[in-house]
Parts: structure tokens; sequence; C-alpha cells
């Protein structure tokens, strides 16, 4: 849904393209709906677990004339992901079984390892004892252990534990509160370095476009149990060659044919080694416009993609400058800082 944070930013991404585009944003909700400029119609679907979101998505673009669609939040690249050859119009998905692999973490996590990708080390959980004992391993590698569900966005009931009766009692909350399953849980080694996004584009199995960024400090991440979302409050773009080249190689593990969006969280293990933590693939991160207002316009890219028209020769790495920031925070917008061109004083 274009209601959030990530679908605005890719209708503001598409405003700043040197193209004209009709737009049309939809939503479950009508008060979001409100706050989203840039749209040139707007309309509320029902929510895709209702067995007749294909159907009315389907009459909108019967109604509007609508060519491509683009699915933001996971859920919809779920469902649309799935029933594709149902959609009346394009669309640029990863292949069904690379959908399903990046949306299950510990799924992914095992998948990376078989190749020899770095990833942090990590249980599946079914019971309490799988809990115990996985804990007991953990908890020599470090002091803490990483808690959370092996699907979902936002880093969906994470957690830092650092003995069996935190963790217990964190997921008996959300089993009793939220409804998730014993199964829905996996417990990781702690990831104590730096973190990073990279955001790529990919068409039949080649690399057309990407660029890393660090996330330095989180929205509202003092206020969380974990103390980081998935969102950062700002971060800077980051030239590595080893984050480039392990993002790279996860891709082409999980696909050998990849095409469309692919973004991958990474984060330092104790030996500053980047481990990768989660594929988001067939929707861009939060902050796309980030790289858009820098210069890679990855949504404008993108569309062009599934238009199959040409575009300008592209880096396929480093896309932008290093060392430039994206700060941004509720009700207080966003600016992009070229380097460090700061407005303020140390006293």
């Amino acid at each position: 849904g274009v209601g959030g944070s990530a679908g605005s930013n890719f209708i503001k991404s598409l405003r700043m393209a040197p193209e004209e585009y009709y737009l049309v944003g939809t939503d479950i909700n009508k008060y979001h709906l409100e706050l989203v400029e840039g749209l040139d119609k707007k309309y509320i679907l029902p929510p895709v677990s209702d067995t007749t979101y294909i159907y009315r998505l389907n009459q909108l673009i019967a109604l509007e004339n609508i060519e491509f669609v683009h699915p933001q939040p996971d859920v919809e690249v779920q469902i649309q992901s799935q029933n594709r050859e149902r959609i009346k119009a394009k669309t640029l998905l990863p292949a069904k079984e690379v959908v399903e692999i990046c949306q299950d973490k510990i799924n992914l996590n095992n998948r990376l390892q078989q190749e020899n990708i770095p990833v942090p080390l990590s249980f599946h959980l079914k019971n309490n004892n799988d809990l115990e004992s996985a804990l007991s391993i953990l908890l020599k590698i470090g002091e803490k252990a990483w808690l959370r569900a092996t699907r979902g966005a936002g880093s969906k009931a994470s957690l830092p534990v650092i003995n069996l009766e935190q963790a217990e009692a964190w997921i008996k909350y959300w089993i009793s509160v939220k409804g998730l399953n014993y199964t829905d849980f996996m417990i990781s080694e702690f990831l104590p370095g730096k973190e990073f996004a990279w955001q790529s584009l990919w068409y039949e199995g080649e690399i057309i476009t990407s660029q890393a960024r660090e996330r330095i400090e989180y929205v509202f991440g003092n206020l969380t149990p974990s103390g980081q979302s998935s969102s950062p409050s700002v971060a800077k773009t980051v030239h590595r060659y080893d984050v480039n080249q392990i993002a790279t190689q996860a891709v082409k593990a999980i696909s050998n044919k990849a095409t469309g969006i692919f973004c991958i969280d990474m984060k330092e293990n104790r030996q500053g080694e980047p481990c990768i933590t989660e594929i988001n693939c067939g929707r861009f991160f939060t902050t796309s416009n980030f790289f858009s207002e820098a210069g890679s316009n990855m949504p404008y890219y993108y569309v062009k993609m599934a238009y199959g028209e040409g575009m300008p020769l592209l880096p396929k790495y480093n896309a932008i400058p290093e060392g430039w920031y994206w700060i941004r925070m509720i009700d207080m917008g966003y600016k992009l800082i070229k380097g460090e061109q700061w407005t303020s004083q140390q006293m």
C-alpha cells in the first residue's frame, strides 16, 4: 500500500524522474492515503487476506487503464507473486520460489549457509527444548543472542536476550497477545558490528546498479526493546568491496536469473565480517528516496526495466559518492547532507 512511508517514498522518487507518469495509489486505510502526495488517483482496496483482493485489483487496473503494478509491503509482494498470472498488468517480480525463500528468514539463512555465504549462526525454534539448546550454544559465542520472528518486516518480534528466562517470556508474550506460534521464531548469534543496507536492481541474473548505506541511528530506536528498527533516522552511503561482493553472491545463490529489486540487510560479526540477516526482494527499502535525491533513482530505473525501455549506462556498484548522509525524523522531514557539511558547531 502507498499509505506507508515506503510507498510514499516510491512515489516521490517517480516524481523526481525526467518523465511524467500517471500514478494511482492504493491502501487499506483511508486516513493514511490522505497524507500521500504526488498521486493522480487514490483508491481503497481490501487487505491481501481478503479473497477478493486480486479481483478488486484487476477491477482497478481496468478502470484506470493501469499498465504496471508495483507491490510495496511484503504481504503485497507475496500475494502478487503467487497470483502474477492473474494480474492483468505488467509486474517485475523475482521468481515465485525466490520470493518464498526471502520471506522465510530461517529458510534463507539455511540456504545461504549451504552456499558458504556469511550469515549469523541461527536455529529454528519448535519448542522450549530447542530454545534452551540453542541458547546454550549462542551464549558461549557472545553475551547476547538475537530472538526474532522468521517472517515480517520492521524487526518484528526482535529482542536481544541474555538468558533463557527473557527469551521464554518474550515468546510467550507474542504467542498469547499477538497470536504467533512457537515455530514462528528463530534465534541467532548476536552481531555487534556496523549494520548495512544494500539496495540493488537486477535483470535476468545481471546486476544493473546498487548502493550500500550504513544505518547509524534508528527511528525511535531508543524506545524499542531491541534498540533498533529496520528504519534509520540517520544513514550514510558507504563504498565497501566486501559488502558489495557478499550481497552479490547472496543474490546469485538464491537465483541464477535474478530479476527486479533485491534489498539486503547485513551486520558485522565480531570479526568485522558482514553477515546477511535478510533479503527483501520485490520491493524497495523504506528510504528509497535517499538514493533518488542523491542521484540514483532506482524506482525510476525499475519502471523503465519493467517497460523494456533503454536506460543510461549505470554503475553496478557504488552509484552514489560515499559519506553522504540521509537524516530524517517523524514530523521533521528529511535532509541530504553531501559529506561532512554540517550547519552546527561543536562547543
